[in-house]
């Protein structure tokens, strides 16, 4: 098989985790290439995501490094032979691959935590007001291009929606729930689909408000995305250009700080729910 040359996310992690393996054992690559038969390029290739790995290999690595966590080794060798097309493959030369890699990780994931501080997060959103958020890009898009980004981020919903939803968590700021990104019908409209979310039962929205004591996380914006175990564990921050996927332990923490954090300031899910509700209800 040869070297892929642009690997996503998902298969970048399953080499990340296999060179993590092989650091706690102590061994060096060229001495893994050795036992297997292989080469120290090969090696680096599949530590690097590049090349692929065999579910029978995964397991022949656990026990030559002396891994004994089960769970973990059979979610490795789930990603290895994972050959899932999913509905984001469609706009695979559409759209950035940084979009596709996070609808994966999301279909992936088994419990997703959000903080968003400046807009409603795109699990949440309208149609209408995501094309509001889209059209204030820079350059501006034209329609070929916007109204894929819309589909993609209306698309990305099914995780939260679909046959078999998983448990979200979301922290929204007042400001974002107040901000008219469109006008008054499409805020109101974004306001009653939260509503409607949070009725479903595995939706949690909790509510800062702007006078709420104790808050001082307005850049705290992330995603958490709980693994199938907690080393499979992936968490999100978007910056002003680009997107990053954090798989480190201690950022990680980080993460799962900032968000109980913030959750401290927060209504809790009935008070926010009642909050939310009022809002509409003054449109």
């Amino acid at each position: 098989m040869p070297p892929r040359s642009h690997p996503t996310a998902r298969q970048v992690r399953l080499g990340t985790e296999l060179r993590k393996l092989r650091e706690a054992s102590g061994l060096k690559a060229r001495e893994v290439a050795a036992f297997l038969n292989s080469t120290s390029t090969q090696m680096s290739q599949v530590e690097a995501g590049i090349a692929g790995v065999s579910k029978e290999r995964i397991h022949r690595l656990a026990a030559h490094y002396g891994c004994t966590n089960g769970a973990l080794i059979e979610s490795l060798a789930t990603m290895a032979v994972d050959r899932t097309q999913g509905w984001w493959d469609e706009y695979r030369a559409v759209l950035p691959p940084v979009n596709l890699d996070l609808a994966e990780a999301e279909h992936h994931a088994t419990h997703l935590r959000e903080v968003l501080v400046t807009y409603v997060p795109g699990l949440l959103q309208t149609p209408d007001y995501a094309r509001a958020l889209f059209g204030y890009m820079r350059p501006e898009l034209p329609e070929s291009e916007l109204t894929p980004r819309v589909e993609f981020r209306m698309g990305r919903r099914t995780v939260i929606e679909g046959a078999n939803p998983i448990p979200y968590d979301a922290i929204i700021h007042e400001f974002a729930l107040r901000t008219r990104v469109a006008d008054r019908q499409v805020s109101r409209a974004q306001l009653r689909q939260i509503l409607d979310r949070i009725e479903q039962g595995h939706v949690t929205v909790r509510v800062i408000p702007t006078d709420q004591d104790g808050f001082g996380g307005a850049g705290a914006s992330m995603m958490y995305m709980d693994g199938p175990v907690p080393q499979l564990d992936t968490g999100l921050r978007e910056g002003a250009t680009d997107t990053v996927f954090i798989d480190a332990e201690p950022q990680l923490r980080t993460l799962r700080t900032l968000f109980r954090k913030v959750e401290e300031a927060t209504l809790d899910p009935t008070a926010s729910r009642d909050f939310i509700h009022r809002l509409s209800k003054e449109l």
